[in-house]
């Protein structure tokens, strides 16, 4: 079957019902109305270049033979216009951001901006509700080095006549001032972006990557959407970002099909999407290489958490391709309003640090529950440690080194502990792992409520070397270890098989129930 999974006026996307994650069963070739239009090997592909308001048939033909066909009608659109009209050169040298903002200002409700094949140079760039935003092969935004052109967003402005707080900008967990974004959309509604052109931050280039923490302001993403509605980037690559790549904060209905994002493997804090108090995220069919984790989900830390309360909610991410990085899917550390209803399948994972990796620590707070998340049908190879919860992570605060968070000792519980609720990890095969299959260690004085790991396979390299599984202080590198489980008050292993242990392959502690159903270490 192809289920449709985005259709706009000139472009739509589409996922192939299968089993395997990410690849599809064979490769096949793609027609559109009669005509041969791509090749494919990946379960979700995208067709581009097509004519608003009209009717399509799609056939998918596998190497075997089998055919299967689905119909389509693109949407309509008010207008489509160029922003060569507004002025802009698109040969990388001559700065656009005047004739591309003016095109933005100028577009109706409704309307498509298309970007003909050239490279725009340009600084940020406001976007507004209900407009179409095209980038073609060989149509490149390209943000600007200079960093003192970029403006700065407060984090929270005041209205001058009553004083009430008009959140606009936040980083790591905390509103604060940031320079604008290279696409930065506030409190917009219906905005689409569509490839497969790119966006390019260009980080690389300036001096975003340097000495950023003498920079008056947090530095910007790639794509920044503050408090946005019906969200769409469909086929675009988003690439070498100054700090993270894509950015919705508290969001509701946003949605990544058929995207990459990309920057070196050594750039600093360059997360692919970091999707942060949102409701309703969906990734679908995406790439990722970068130089932190690919997708970190968030809900801001203790102050803004009790400030706002608003977890994560209702994500979806299927498959996926991760490559690089230090963790696939990510959770935290920033989740001080909670994390819940999460479903991550048919996803690949490529030489990461880790897999599946959820990161907290004393200090989230009472608001930080972290619960109903789901691990299905994940294939791993050369991950170090597949599986980690990490409740003692020592990053990113000021006190990431002090006794309070790296103490053992059974502390009083209070407004500052967080919680964990109910995770479940199946179906996975991995391969090459390092450290550890399985690297969970809860709060003493709040343990996690049940871990299930279920028919899971994970081999060990035979030339694996010792590394730290988890981010924590006075950590010990390991090296072979099966799984390991502290703090867990019920834990459930069933149909597992590891291969390649060092030592004893289920070390379990301070638990109140376990149940070992199918355990083999060979």
């Amino acid at each position: 079957m192809i289920r449709v999974l985005y259709r706009g006026s000139s472009s739509a996307c589409f996922e192939l019902e299968s089993d395997r994650p990410y690849y599809a069963p064979e490769a096949y070739t793609v027609s559109l109305n009669g005509a041969e239009v791509l090749r494919g090997e990946a379960n979700v592909f995208s067709l581009f270049g097509l004519e608003p308001g009209r009717e399509y048939t799609v056939a998918v033909k596998s190497a075997s033979g089998r055919e299967e066909r689905t119909r389509f009608c693109t949407e309509g659109e008010r207008c489509c216009v160029s922003v060569r009209d507004f002025g802009a050169v698109g040969d990388g040298v001559h700065e656009d951001t005047g004739a591309i903002q003016a095109a933005i200002n100028f577009l109706p409700e409704g309307g498509r901006l298309f970007f003909p094949p050239g490279d725009y140079l340009t600084l940020p760039l406001s976007l507004k509700s209900r407009i179409t935003l095209e980038l073609p092969a060989g149509a490149r935004l390209v943000g600007s080095t200079d960093r003192e052109r970029y403006p700065i967003v407060k984090g929270v402005s005041l209205d001058p006549v009553t004083g009430a707080e008009l959140p606009q900008a936040g980083f790591e967990g905390i509103e604060m001032d940031c320079y604008q974004s290279l696409l930065h959309g506030s409190y917009a509604e219906d905005v689409t972006v569509v490839g497969p052109g790119v966006i390019d931050g260009n980080g690389q280039n300036g001096d975003w990557w340097g000495d950023f923490d003498s920079f008056p302001a947090a530095r910007p993403r790639v794509v920044f959407l503050n408090r946005c509605r019906h969200i769409t980037l469909h086929g675009v690559t988003v690439a070498n970002g100054p700090a993270w790549h894509i950015h919705p904060f508290f969001c509701e209905d946003v949605s990544l099909y058929d995207c990459a994002v990309t920057a070196l493997k050594d750039s600093p804090n360059t997360d692919a999407i970091d999707p942060e108090s949102c409701d309703g995220v969906n990734i679908i069919g995406c790439r990722f290489s970068v130089g932190d984790d690919c997708i970190a989900i968030k809900s801001g830390k203790i102050d803004m958490g009790r400030k706002y309360k608003k977890p994560a909610d209702h994500h979806v991410i299927r498959n996926c391709l991760m490559q690089f990085g230090h963790g696939a899917v990510t959770l935290g550390s920033e989740l001080a309003a909670g994390i819940q209803n999460l479903s991550v399948s048919q996803c690949c994972f490529e030489a990461t640090d880790r897999g599946l990796r959820i990161k907290s620590r004393r200090g989230r707070g009472r608001d930080s529950f972290i619960t109903d998340v789901v691990f299905d049908n994940i294939r791993m190879d050369r991950v170090l440690t597949p599986i980690v919860i990490n409740l003692w992570y020592n990053c990113c605060d000021p006190d990431r080194y002090s006794e309070y968070v790296w103490s053992r000792d059974k502390l009083p519980v209070d407004d500052r502990t967080p919680r964990m609720g109910v995770f479940t990890f199946k179906n996975m095969e991995c391969t090459g792992a390092e450290a550890a299959a399985c690297y969970i260690d809860g709060l003493t004085e709040s343990p996690i409520d049940q871990v299930t790991l279920e028919n899971i396979r994970v081999s060990f390299a035979p030339d694996a070397k010792p590394s730290v599984p988890a981010m924590q202080n006075f950590a010990e590198k390991r090296c072979k270890l099966g799984l390991y489980l502290d703090n867990v008050r019920r834990i459930r292993v069933r149909d597992v098989r590891l291969s390649g242990v060092e030592g004893r392959g289920l070390i379990a502690d301070h638990y109140e129930d376990i149940e070992t159903t199918g355990f083999e270490v060979d």
